[in-house]
């Protein structure tokens, strides 16, 4: 598939005025903005999707969870999907401070039914979904950035430029900010804010060449555990693999090169990780980020819903991105089509719809903040099926949690015995964090020693 430039219409001030309006605008061509625009084109909406850069494009966020699965089929696009894909039947643990590494299989979950996910280069995954959407009757523009979007009690005037420099104006009734990272509507209206929780910084690159998992297992993620964080190892159909380490911000102040070099010296703090890349090749340029998990303090309102990353990003470890994003935009259509067709109901779906979106992350925020501790590890290195324990876990892992699976009494129970655990361990909860200053001191100490701008 190749959306270039001769396929990919723009929109020019010549066009008709009729061209200049739309019922529905949606900022950005992820896996958000493409799903809800499909959902709304296919119900007859008119709907106008922008995406500032050109598909395919680079983005990092390469493992889904089985419960994208579904959504894909919805769609229409999951074979579309799998042909470019790396099968993930699981998720393999490797702790430094336990044994052998773990495995936890999907199959395993509570509800057997959903036993696998897929790995996918993300330039390949979103230009599948931003094609689907043209498909489906979405009026679909590249390279065309919203810089800004001014409200009014019609709905709101969305400001565009392309790449040529040229600014166009669209009236819209109803935007949908699905930007990423960009977070436009968060940034405009200043409620953007850093995870007091858990900020964290990323660095990340391709390798060719890497050590994977034998036979079925070779598409499984694998998850490292090491002084400054987790590292991701993601294996892709085509023999490239995704390496990233989540750290906490201090580590990357000890930067003293260059990026690339920097995530190989990474890497080497990792020994069970450099085992595995022992003979690989970085093949594409390293990247570092800063400020990697925020929130938006609000996810809507009058004439607007903000999906995915827009709203929020949270530590990517169990690999929710995409499914988090896919997932609200299935929410956000039912919400745009109530606030369209039934305005005196607009403010009770929006309000359900804020809901909706905290929900999720404040789900999986709850193991994500508490994933480094002692206690945590000891659960995911030592997995027990005991009164269906493990079953709950990989249900949650596996992204089962917006249906009706009755998983809701072991979560609670799976609480109760992480804390009886930390409260068991104490000892090592305190000298595990007493550890991390120390390493931390140590690390900042030593880069400053040696010039790095800390």
């Amino acid at each position: 598939m190749n959306s270039d430039s001769a396929t990919s219409p723009r929109f020019r001030p010549s066009d008709t005025s009729s061209q200049h309006r739309c019922e529905v605008l949606v900022i950005g061509g992820g896996p958000a903005g493409s799903t809800i625009a499909t959902l709304l084109a296919r119900r007859g909406r008119d709907v106008v999707l922008l995406e500032k850069s050109q598909h395919p494009r680079f983005h990092i966020g390469e493992s889904l969870l089985p419960l994208n699965l579904p959504l894909l089929e919805q769609l229409g696009v999951r074979e579309e999907v799998e042909a470019r894909a790396m099968i993930k039947y699981g998720v393999e643990f490797n702790s430094p401070q336990h044994g052998p590494s773990v495995t936890l299989e999907f199959c395993e979950a509570w509800d057997k039914s959903h036993p696998k996910a897929y790995q996918v280069r993300r330039s390949e995954f979103d230009e599948v979904l931003f094609a689907n959407a043209r498909r489906s009757g979405t009026r679909a523009y590249e390279n065309t950035r919203a810089i800004k979007v001014v409200f009014d009690d019609q709905g709101a005037i969305v400001t565009t430029r392309d790449e040529d420099g040229l600014s166009v104006d669209w009236r819209t009734r109803f935007v949908v900010d699905a930007s990423g990272r960009d977070t436009l509507l968060a940034n405009q209206f200043q409620i953007k804010q850093k995870n007091p929780k858990h900020n964290s910084a990323a660095i990340f690159g391709h390798f060719k060449d890497a050590q994977r998992l034998p036979g079925k297992a070779e598409g499984n993620i694998s998850i490292f555990w090491f002084d400054h964080g987790w590292f991701w190892f993601i294996p892709l159909a085509d023999g490239i693999t995704s390496i990233g380490a989540v750290c906490w911000p201090y580590y990357l102040k000890t930067r003293k090169g260059g990026v690339d070099q920097f995530l190989l010296d990474t890497i080497a703090l990792c020994p069970a990780l450099a085992e595995r890349l022992r003979e690989a090749t970085l093949v594409e340029p390293a990247t570092a980020t800063g400020n990697y998990a925020y929130s938006a303090t609000r996810s809507s309102g009058a004439g607007y819903i903000m999906l995915g990353d827009a709203y929020a990003f949270i530590d990517p470890v169990f690999s929710t991105g995409v499914f988090l994003a896919m997932q609200s935009a299935f929410t956000g259509a039912d919400t745009v089509e109530t606030c369209l067709d039934q305005p005196a109901r607009a403010a009770a779906a929006l309000e359900r719809f804020d809901k909706a979106m905290q929900y999720g992350p404040k789900l999986f925020s709850w193991f994500i903040y508490r994933v480094t501790t002692p206690a945590m590890r000891d659960l995911f290195m030592s997995p027990s099926n005991r009164w269906r324990l493990l079953e709950t876990l990989l249900a949650v892992l596996a992204g089962d949690v917006y249906r009706d699976t009755p998983i809701w009494g072991r979560v609670r129970l799976f609480k109760a015995v992480y804390y009886l655990t930390g409260l068991a361990g104490l000892g090592r909860t305190v000298t595990a964090w007493r550890r991390r200053r120390r390493v931390a001191r140590e690390a900042l100490d030593e880069a400053r020693a040696e010039g790095a701008p800390v």
